[in-house]
């Protein structure tokens, strides 16, 4: 389902919101796998961001993947108008959703990636029957709404049983994280499971995109080796 290896993705919530085209194809450049996109409505968490429609503004300037976090309340009404925007994944909270197995797989009727994300006190258990039928699960490593927190440190044993659960089912289940990821957290994400990292901060703050996204990239392999 997805390649084995590290995916970097350069979170959007960190960039120059007033050179948004530019940021993207900078790290579109710079050597990104895909682009983390958090949708929040200020609702779900205390936060606001952006909708479809500057998502489809984006979607003509780059050729990387969209990975679309959706961190609103009732995301099934709006799962159809983010697929036409151009995502390509889309992960709703399972505290967001009634029915989530319903939502997951209209996810995958659009004709999209499907994921789901857990806030870090939610418990794994409320995945594990719809595991299935997902693509990726996604793990927040800090409480959602902000960027720039740092690293939730119990989280790398909550990748790791989740790890676990994927392997001991036979599935091929990606494991996302996003929250403080940075050089000095990659590797313990990685090595606990994770494969698709996000980060903020630690690119978008960064003086050279491309040197930033080498390092995470290297620093996880390495502790993927070492594992």
């Amino acid at each position: 389902m997805f390649p084995k290896e590290i995916l970097i993705a350069p979170s959007l919530l960190a960039a120059d919101f007033a050179r948004l085209a530019d940021e993207v194809k900078a790290v579109e450049a710079a050597g990104a796998d895909l682009l983390h996109l958090d949708v929040m409505d200020g609702h779900f968490v205390p936060n606001l961001t952006f909708g479809p429609p500057v998502i489809a503004a984006l979607r003509p300037h780059t050729r990387l993947p969209f990975d679309v976090h959706l961190m609103i309340e009732d995301p099934d009404r709006y799962l159809a108008e983010f697929a036409r925007a151009g995502a390509d994944l889309l992960s709703v909270h399972a505290e967001a959703c009634i029915h989530l197995h319903r939502t997951v797989c209209r996810i995958r009727e659009l004709g999209k990636k499907a994921g789901v994300a857990l806030n870090p006190s939610t418990p794994l258990g409320v995945v594990e029957w719809v595991l299935p039928d997902l693509d990726f699960v996604l793990i927040m490593s800090v409480n959602p709404g902000f960027g720039g927190q740092g690293y939730i440190p119990q989280i790398t044993e909550k990748v790791r049983r989740l790890a676990q659960m994927i392997a001991e089912r036979g599935l091929s289940v990606a494991i996302e994280v996003d929250g403080g990821v940075a050089p000095e957290t990659v590797g313990e994400v990685a090595s606990a499971g994770a494969r698709i990292l996000v980060a903020g901060s630690a690119i978008f703050g960064a003086g050279d995109y491309a040197a930033a996204i080498r390092a995470l990239r290297q620093t996880a392999e390495e502790a993927i080796d070492q594992g």
